[in-house]
């Protein structure tokens, strides 16, 4: 594809830097709560403006920004350092499947709160014992009237403390292949049958959580995209999970990068011909990652859903990312490790990548197979 910006998304990487500029809100304070009540009010001032939701149907409250305008702000945001928004699991995946597989009920219902931050979400996927294994599930969901009684446990479900609404897949047919018996549920999380325990992480934060479910109740109309489909509703959440990753994945570790080459230069090792040979790998792996993001959404533009090609920049970021932390921390030697430091954070925070999104063992199968087209090892 033209990696060369058009007069139209130019003058829109323009205005945003200079809103960028003009409205953004600091550094983020310490703690928890002060950290989601500042997310909060950021992701509002977004909405405000129109680039919450940026690449929705404007029908659905969207600004129907092409998907050349979405990764423009995603690289400007990171280049900006801007926060995050509060409620990203309801921007990049809840509100893309409900427009994608929902009802105009659903959509009607759900999309503008996700858009305010009114109502956060959060992903029912994985499970004790189906991580990779998805469609392994064991959560159950039972028909009683015109609701699903579900009982089962989820787990490293991010922000459930603060959600409103689960994106839940149930097995709702325990006769059909493992592929088919699943269903896609919105199961409203203020009820008492669903219980929320932090899983404090090796950084000292908790935004992971486990869910013990026993008994809750979902309407039927409560459902997304039909009674056993489940895996392929669940399929579009993931694609578009990873699909969001690229083009401000990429623009991050640019960033991370130059950040590590002042590290090394204050530390005396900017000419070690070990460490310039390390930063000069992970420069271009990171310009592999940032034109692999770009070919990922080529493909978007060609087929108007996201595709396995989305698999391949969060892979490479896993690693890339890794990569240039665990060079951090032995560039500062001794001192690579000091709890008070942002490295050691990062560090730390990394040995996440190549777990959260989709393991790194999934991605390279999906990789080889589907967009490889290598034959299946088993």
């Amino acid at each position: 594809m033209d990696l060369t910006l058009s007069p139209n998304e130019q003058a829109f990487a323009d205005e945003l830097r200079g809103w960028l500029a003009d409205n953004h809100p600091g550094e983020e304070p310490a703690g928890d709560e002060a950290a989601w009540q500042f997310r909060l009010d950021w992701q509002r001032r977004l909405h405000e403006r129109g680039y919450a939701g940026l690449s929705w149907p404007e029908e659905y409250g969207g600004r129907g920004a092409t998907l050349i305008e979405q990764a423009i702000f995603g690289e400007e945001m990171a280049r900006a350092r801007a926060p995050m928004a509060a409620n990203v699991l309801g921007l990049v995946m809840g509100g893309p499947v409900v427009i994608a597989h929902g009802s105009e009920e659903q959509k009607r219902r759900y999309l503008e709160p996700i858009l305010s931050g009114e109502e956060i979400w959060c992903q029912g996927f994985s499970e004790p014992e189906s991580g990779s294994d998805l469609a392994s599930l064991k959560t159950r969901a039972v028909k009683d009237g015109d609701e699903w009684v579900v009982t089962g446990q989820k787990v490293w479900t991010t922000f459930a403390h603060h959600a409103k609404w689960c994106m839940l897949v149930a097995r709702t047919d325990p006769d059909a292949p493992k592929h088919q018996g699943l269903t896609y549920f919105l199961m409203d999380m203020d009820q008492e049958a669903v219980q929320v325990r932090p899983l404090r992480q090796i950084t000292g934060e908790a935004e992971f959580n486990e869910l013990f479910i026993e008994e809750a109740r979902i309407p039927d109309a409560n459902v997304v995209g039909g009674v056993g489909n489940g895996w392929a509703v669940a399929i579009t959440t993931l694609m578009h999970e990873r699909a969001g990753l690229g083009a401000a994945s990429a623009a991050s570790v640019r960033i991370a990068l130059g950040q590590l080459v002042e590290l090394a230069r204050e530390r005396g090792v900017a000419d070690d011909p070990t460490v310039r040979q390390r930063i000069a790998a992970l420069l271009i792996e990171s310009e592999a990652l940032r034109l692999n993001a770009w070919r990922g959404l080529t493909q978007i533009m060609k087929t108007g859903v996201p595709g396995p090609e989305g698999s391949l920049p969060k892979l490479q970021w896993s690693a890339v990312n890794q990569g240039l932390t665990e060079l951090a921390v032995a560039i500062q030697g001794e001192d690579g490790l000091a709890r008070d430091s942002d490295w050691t954070y990062r560090f730390l925070r990394a040995r996440a990548n190549s777990i959260e999104g989709g393991t790194t063992e999934i991605l390279k199968n999906i990789i080889a197979e589907r967009v490889l087209g290598l034959p299946r090892l088993r």
